[in-house]
């Protein structure tokens, strides 16, 4: 299992001893996704914190339509998991779908807490996840009221270049609050003027 990734993601907040980290790995649970692979259904309870070392996550919800909203893309160093239902331990919204073959580890719900009581500073690393998560979205958010739908896609282009390689263009488009047409016009437009 490699946890160096891990290990480094964890002490950008806080610092570990070496029995501490121990302790820590010894709670991960290592898994590989492929491709298309649901990692959580809507409906289910979310169990898990899910680090991604290799490969990218989506989760989104499906509308009584049928139709797709991709709610967030995470990406390796990054975490993943339906936030809400994962703390209430209630049935949740979100799937979470691999978009990429992916290495992950998984941090269960009782081991999280089981950290927490042996090692207090690891929820001052969870609050500050949550915390970094909540001002992605309120970012995100406001860049869909204030922001083109040009200038949206450029910001997505920087801080997601792996996941255009790999997400169908419908997921980007509905990441981004648009049609797949129009993302294919924005794209058209931007390769015309790098010409």
């Amino acid at each position: 299992m490699n946890t160096a990734l891990i290990l480094k993601n964890v002490h950008k907040h806080i610092h570990l001893n070496e029995d501490e980290e121990k302790l820590f790995i010894s709670s991960l649970e290592p898994l590989t996704l492929k491709k298309k692979t649901v990692h959580l259904k809507a409906g289910e309870v979310c169990k898990h914190s899910t680090f991604i070392i290799d490969g990218a996550l989506k989760s989104f919800t499906v509308d009584k339509n049928g139709q797709e909203h991709v709610i967030s893309f995470a990406l390796s160093d990054w975490w993943i998991a339906d936030i809400y239902s994962l703390i209430t331990q209630t049935p949740g919204v979100l799937t979470i779908e691999a978009i990429a073959d992916s290495e992950v580890l998984l941090l269960s719900k009782e081991k999280q807490q089981l950290l927490y009581d042996k090692v207090p500073k690891f929820e001052r690393f969870f609050r500050i996840i949550t915390e970094n998560s909540l001002v992605a979205s309120q970012q995100r958010l406001i860049n869909n009221l204030s922001l083109t739908a040009e200038e949206r896609y450029l910001d997505f282009m920087e801080k997601y270049r792996f996941v255009m390689e790999c997400a169908p263009l419908h997921s980007i488009a509905s990441y981004l609050g648009i049609t797949p047409e129009f993302l294919s016009k924005i794209r058209r437009r931007m390769a015309g003027k790098l010409h």
